[in-house]
């Protein structure tokens, strides 16, 4: 039926002497190549199409070419109609009638794509440009025809034949340069060259050859010298398949009124740096009012001088003295606009006529001192039916004449939780407050000088920050602490390095005791176990009026300890036994509070130019180290430890661990919409010294619309276990996906995804074997998750709808783990903003 469908209706909005291009191929040396880079030469293309069947060119025909005439040649074929139509309806509605009509053609043209006929002025073009090609890549010899081919009614066939001949080679290298200056930079430069003798003749190696040599000479002090100076004569006579190569560099132009003078290119060094600090628009025809020296830097202000000389002229790489680089100003403007305290920064250099010198001017616009921010957010995740966050802040700018920022913020959050603690909650039984303050400084803070370590090129920035959280939620309500300490520096554009010198967490449970009324699914197997196979004392049951008998919540515990107890329980139901011990060690571990003081190191490559690129790699590793030196102290001073040994902090044993995490992301872009992501992913996180395990919040989980689709957020693993917690967490993880975005019309893009992973536990106090990894046959229990998407590209962020199939379940043990749940009554379906990775 879809061929019968595609067969027939694809030329229905093609004339009879037209044709629908329905293959476009190019034919290399008698070879049929397909590629991308060929394709984007063509100007003649044939309709998109997805998995063969050409659906946007569908959709365009299922409109109607004249609807508006069509609809009044209806309205007006039997008199009667329309007054019938009319006294039944309106007016107004018929109108609406016609609109409506209209509008839904209107929306099938759009959305559509309009059949792609046979051009003979887009094949001229194309075989034109397969000939500039193939000649700026060396093939002077190379010969482009074309052939037309009907394959049926009103179809053809394009086929582009292309004989690219022997490929010229770079063959001997000259250059004649006239300023002295230039010469010499140059022969320091020339080993870097793009053209090199025997490679192949390509113009785009002469391109890169120019801006190379520009950017060198510009960063060496020649400030006049431009990209035209350069040309190349080469010579291909008298040698066979070779291009002999001459590179010629002239005198600098000066052009006058009625004359053109050529000078030698000199080097300049920069006289003075002068800084603006309030060069608004106004200000530009007063007299500067207040001024300092500072460094061999002059620092204006035209009212009254508001920071520090030293915040502005750290963040100022070009220096009195220095030979000129463009390099300098590119790296001032960036430093300039991260103190995010001006708007923009303007650098201007003068030349002065007496010498071979240059003044820089650099004006600054301060942004206003004060900023304030208000946003409201509404949420819905796996524990809450809808949530409400308010959020609002002020900015203080320049707050100490350093150009520091200070950022004071507030939260207030209200939620309605999925399964409430007790029936007589309100519904809005979440709620949290907090606050938040931070303030950025604009190099680094620290006692020693830094600058040979990481210089101002690399716009170093402190950030020190606190904050406080009070959560009231389901039932284990929560404060919580932190402060942070960290560096963060650039050491090159698609760089960024941060460190955390100190990291400080600490969490407070409020109510431990409420453990079993929030985590059910642990609630529900002990009672299974006290109803079914422990022999439970009464008093620990309850009995309903219909004679059921249930686990009394609140003795919970002491029905726990009672079991621990029970040796004979313990060699008669070993598994049983092991299941309450289970829930024994995860209660203990989720209801404890935290001390966590921590470092970490994170370095990102981020290869993207902007956020439209769709061809790029991310490489992000972390590195985090918690609670080595409090062991370190704890032992030299024979502090207080608990009953375990692990050492405290104002009562609460503090957490050691080493962390690390690998994050990689790469894109290509295939051409016409069409692209290819993959993403990998290792964690893993291991307890030492004081601790046997990783807290809650440093821990990994599986699952949800960025991670593994198939399975929702903390319902997959640890291992192949069966994930009955609400949570399930564990100290390592592995993690891929594969997917591939495609447009279907319009801001409409589709995706076919492939997600694999796992949690598990490892070297930690967990001894479940179906929870640990405990050799590469873990990796048996890789869960493979696939699906297909639906994006709405609305410019300013993207709205994802993703539909995610278990295709292999570690969970079945060693029965058949493949595609028993691959159909949608068990498909996942998620919702998220922007692409998941």
């Amino acid at each position: 039926m879809t061929c019968f469908f595609t067969a027939c209706n694809v030329v229905k909005r093609v004339e009879a002497t037209d044709y629908l291009l329905t293959e476009n191929s190019f034919y290399i040396n008698g070879q049929k190549k397909k590629s991308e880079e060929l394709n984007n030469l063509s100007f003649q293309k044939k309709n998109a199409a997805l998995l063969g069947i050409p659906l946007r060119l569908h959709i365009y025909n299922l409109a109607r070419p004249h609807k508006d005439s069509l609809f009044e040649a209806w309205l007006q074929k039997n008199p009667k109609r329309k007054q019938r139509l009319i006294s039944k309806l309106s007016e107004k509605q018929l109108n609406q009638l016609k609109t409506s009509s209209l509008g839904l053609n209107r929306w099938l043209k759009n959305t559509g794509e309009a059949p792609i006929l046979l051009d003979s002025l887009k094949i001229n073009k194309t075989k034109l440009n397969l000939e500039r090609y193939y000649f700026a890549n060396g093939w002077f010899d190379r010969t482009v025809d074309f052939k037309v081919d009907t394959v049926g009614l009103k179809r053809a066939a394009l086929r582009f034949e292309i004989e690219t001949g022997t490929p010229y080679e770079i063959g001997e290298i000259s250059e004649r340069i006239d300023s002295p200056v230039i010469d010499t930079l140059y022969a320091n430069l020339k080993s870097g060259s793009y053209l090199k003798t025997g490679e192949q003749f390509k113009i785009s190696n002469f391109d890169n050859e120019r801006s190379r040599l520009t950017t060198a000479f510009r960063n060496s002090g020649a400030y006049h010298f431009a990209e035209e100076y350069i040309r190349y004569e080469n010579d291909t006579i008298g040698i066979k398949n070779k291009v002999n190569v001459k590179m010629k560099i002239q005198d600098r132009i000066i052009r006058n009124d009625d004359s053109i003078v050529r000078v030698p290119f000199q080097t300049y060094r920069i006289k003075a740096v002068n800084i603006y600090t309030d060069a608004t628009f106004e200000n530009r025809s007063k007299t500067v009012s207040d001024s300092v020296s500072y460094n061999n830097y002059n620092v204006y202000a035209y009212k009254k001088l508001k920071y520090k000389p030293e915040a502005l002229t750290d963040a100022v790489l070009i220096t009195k003295g220095s030979v000129f680089k463009d390099l300098d100003r590119a790296r001032t403007y960036r430093y300039l606009n991260e103190l995010r305290t001006f708007k923009y920064p303007n650098i201007e250099y003068v030349e002065n006529p007496q010498d071979t010198t240059l003044t820089a001017n650099i004006y600054l616009t301060p942004k206003e001192k004060y900023g304030l921010g208000f946003d409201v957010s509404v949420s819905q995740s796996n524990i809450q039916k809808v949530g409400l966050s308010f959020t609002t802040g002020v900015v203080i700018r320049n707050i100490f004449k350093g150009a520091e920022t200070l950022q004071i913020s507030a939260l207030g959050a209200i939620g309605a939780s999925k399964d409430g603690a007790s029936a007589e909650d309100g519904f809005f039984d979440i709620n949290e407050l907090g606050a938040d303050i931070k303030i950025n400084i604009p190099r680094l803070f620290f006692p020693l000088n830094t600058d040979k370590i990481i210089p101002k090129y690399m716009s170093p920035s402190t950030q020190i920050s606190t904050g406080f959280t009070g959560q009231t939620n389901i039932g284990l309500d929560k404060q919580t602490f932190n402060s942070v300490f960290s560096y963060k520096w650039f050491p090159s554009e698609k760089v960024t390095n941060t460190l955390d010198l100190v990291n400080l967490q600490y969490v407070r449970n409020l109510n431990p005791t409420n453990y079993f009324s929030v985590y059910q699914n642990s609630f529900n197997r002990l009672q299974s176990i006290a109803l079914e196979s422990y022999t439970t004392p009464n008093e620990f049951l309850s009995t309903n009026s219909n004679g059921q008998q249930s686990l009394i919540e609140s003795r919970a515990d002491e029905f726990i300890n009672l079991v621990n107890s029970d040796l004979a329980y313990k060699t008669s139901n070993p598994n049983e036994y092991q299941t309450v011990r289970n829930i024994q060690e995860r209660k203990s571990r989720l209801v404890q509070d935290n001390f966590i003081l921590a470092s970490n190191f994170n370095y990102v490559r981020n290869s993207r130019e902007n956020p439209f690129d769709t061809d790029f790699s991310i490489f992000r590793v972390k590195f985090e180290l918690a609670g080595n030196l409090l062991y370190t102290a704890s032992k030299l001073l024979n502090l207080e430890n608990n009953s375990e040994g692990a050492y405290k902090v104002s009562g609460v044993p503090f957490s050691q661990y080493i962390k690390s995490e690998i994050d990689h992301i790469k894109l290509w872009d295939l051409g016409r919409s069409n692209v290819l992501a993959l993403r990998s992913f290792f964690g893993i996180a291991i307890p030492l010294g004081n601790a046997t395990s990783i807290p809650f919040s440093k821990s990994f989980f599986a699952g949800g619309s960025n991670d593994n689709r198939a399975w929702t957020a903390y319902n997959l693993g640890p291992g192949s276990s069966d994930n009955n917690n609400e949570f399930n967490e564990a100290n390592m993880k592995l993690a891929f996906s594969l997917e591939y975005r495609y447009n279907l019309f319009g801001n409409l893009n589709g995706a076919f995804f492939m997600d694999a992973g796992n949690i598990w536990n490892v070297l930690d106090d967990v001894t479940d074997t179906k929870a640990t990894f405990d050799n590469l046959k873990s990796l048996e229990d890789i869960a493979i998750g696939a699906g297909i998407g639906l994006r709405y590209d609305f410019s300013f962020f993207i709205l994802r709808f993703d539909t995610g199939f278990k295709a292999y379940e570690p969970t079945f043990g060693d029965q058949n783990r493949w595609l028993n749940n691959f159909n949608f009554s068990n498909a996942v379906y998620n919702i998220g903003i922007n692409y998941p990775f």
